[in-house]
């Protein structure tokens, strides 16, 4: 039989509420009391029941943690770090895959379902409206890898992927590549957007025009196939990927090609994603910090919980370029 409360009260020699009191933070209760409560807790191999004392503080630590790019493989990266993270501090992440919901009001009623705490949206593809859904049903969110605004409406932690995109262009401009391209993702996703509108801006700063498409999707399959369809025609001597995984797919394609990189083809990514260490991939990419936009998502998760009317504010984290071997050294 499952021990109980009770159980634990009559061994410890104390009342059920001293218990009670004893695996509750913040509660008041003696030093003395509390260790002979977690001395017989654990002679006993009693562990509160956390479902349980959520119907009485009306509080489950239950935090959504929100995506619809559950294919791109750096996402098992993020996804890792917000668990780990958010299990780090007290709280239970509930994974939700909104990969094919197109109604914020269902998604909200889905996370309603489960009674969570707050909302952290980690996608830059899903529409900016799930994001303001939650907070609209007064529900604590972040918005990871979300587009900033001048006047948020929600938390925003990410980069700037405008300068993201800039930093593109001037890289291989820097490396003398005179014909330069864009390799993005889904047209419509805001990341795509920005970072183009960067890397379109850099590039005409040096008076290049740069080449620009768009792949269907941030997987390996897509860049492979956008690649494959530019090397078919005309194409540029370098490109600037869009993510990673979309780098990986065009180095799969040039290689398909018969195409040597760097020599033939240059290629820059962005994430630097495990994968991209990797010694039969070695790309070269744009380091984006996961770890301390996770921390910084987490952290002000938890601080909406303590004053929910606080101002949503847009907090963006430098990248730096990571040098490996698919762009050729500097002149």
């Amino acid at each position: 039989m499952a021990i109980t409360l009770k159980d634990v009260a009559a061994r410890a020699g104390v009342s059920r509420a001293a218990v009670s009191r004893s695996f509750t933070d913040g509660a008041s209760v003696s030093a003395k009391t509390r260790a002979k409560v977690e001395s017989a807790a654990a002679e006993l191999g009693y562990s509160p029941n956390i479902l349980a004392r959520s119907l009485t503080t009306r509080k489950t630590q239950l935090v959504g943690l929100v995506s619809n790019n559950f294919h791109n493989p750096v996402f098992l990266q993020i996804f890792d770090l917000f668990t780990r993270g958010l299990q780090e501090q007290g709280l239970r992440p509930l994974l939700v895959n909104l990969s094919d919901e197109t109604d914020p009001a269902r998604s909200v009623q889905l996370l309603r379902q489960y009674s969570v705490d707050g909302v952290i949206v980690a996608s830059s593809h899903l529409p900016v409206g799930f994001a303001r859904a939650f907070r609209d049903a007064g529900l604590p969110v972040v918005h990871a890898f979300g587009r900033a605004t001048l006047s948020p409406t929600v938390h925003v932690v990410g980069i700037d992927n405008f300068e993201a995109g800039a930093m593109a262009a001037q890289t291989l401009i820097a490396r003398g590549y005179r014909c330069i391209g864009f390799m993005g993702g889904p047209e419509q996703a805001s990341t795509t957007q920005d970072r183009l509108a960067g890397f379109v801006a850099a590039a005409k700063a040096k008076a290049v025009t740069p080449l620009v498409s768009f792949a269907g999707a941030y997987s390996f399959e897509a860049g492979r196939a956008e690649m494959a369809r530019l090397l078919r025609g005309t194409s540029a001597e370098a490109y600037f990927c869009g993510d990673d995984v979309l780098s990986i797919g065009a180095l799969s394609a040039a290689q398909d090609a018969g195409l040597v990189v760097p020599t033939d083809l240059g290629i820059i990514g962005l994430n630097d994603m495990a994968m991209a260490c990797w010694a039969n991939i070695a790309l070269t990419t744009i380091h984006q910090p996961f770890e301390d936009i996770v921390r910084a998502s987490i952290n002000l998760i938890i601080s909406s919980f303590a004053d929910p009317g606080a101002i949503p504010e847009a907090r963006l984290f430098p990248c730096h370029i990571v040098e490996r071997r698919t762009l050729r050294p500097m002149p």
